[in-house]
Formats: structure tokens, sequence, C-alpha cells
């Protein structure tokens, strides 16, 4: 990846957070929960991007809503980075959920349970 890549891809990521808490937040009543953008991969030739979500929210159905409305959004995320974004072609966005947090969580978890046992063996 180059520089530049990586320089887009933050700036990407910090206008698609403030577009998703702002002007999505107050049209979609449906999107529910703390929403963060995560990472953001764009293409090298700036034709698509990858965004990467973390949803927290009350319960798993509202959290696959809120990536519903993501997707459902996506040209209207990608028309408002055309106004702040200074770049010829803006980037066609694909919104995935970003499970590395629940994945850590699940690992802490079996490490926990692996530390667990060990105690009990040591007790006996």
């Amino acid at each position: 990846m180059t520089r530049r890549t990586d320089r887009v891809d933050g700036e990407l990521q910090r206008e698609i957070a403030a577009i998703i808490s702002g002007e999505l937040k107050n049209r979609e009543p449906a999107l529910k929960g703390l929403i963060s953008v995560t990472e953001v991969d764009a293409a090298p030739d700036f034709k698509t991007a990858k965004v990467y979500v973390s949803i927290y929210a009350a319960s798993d159905e509202e959290k696959k809503t809120s990536l519903a409305v993501l997707r459902a959004n996506a040209g209207l995320v990608r028309h408002e980075l055309s106004k702040v974004m200074r770049m010829r072609t803006v980037p066609a966005i694909t919104f995935l959920e970003d499970k590395s947090m629940a994945y850590g969580s699940h690992m802490d978890e079996l490490f926990a349970s692996l530390h667990k046992d060990e105690d009990k063996e040591d007790e006996q």
C-alpha cells in the first residue's frame, strides 16, 4: 500500500464516520447503537472502498438492522463524501461488519477458561 492510499483511507474513515453520526443518524431513525468506522480499505484506483464498521447495539436484531440501513444508504454516504472530499472520483462504498472485537472477546474468554482449568489442576 502506498502512503497516498493510506492517507486517503484515513481521510475517508474520518469523513464517513462524521456523515454516519450526523446526516445519516438524523435521516434514518432505524439506525441504532454506537457505530464506529474501524477501517477503510480503498482500491488503488479509488473506484471502490470497503468500509468496516463495528456496531454496538442493544440486540443482534438492532445490529443487523443498522448494518442493513448503512448498506442501503451507501449511495447517500458517497454523495455526501463528494461534497467534502477533493477527489476526482469518490469510491463506491461497501459496508462490512468488523468482527474483530467479537473475535478478540471470544479469544479472551477461551484464554480465561484455560487459566481456570489450570488453577483447578494446581489445587488438586
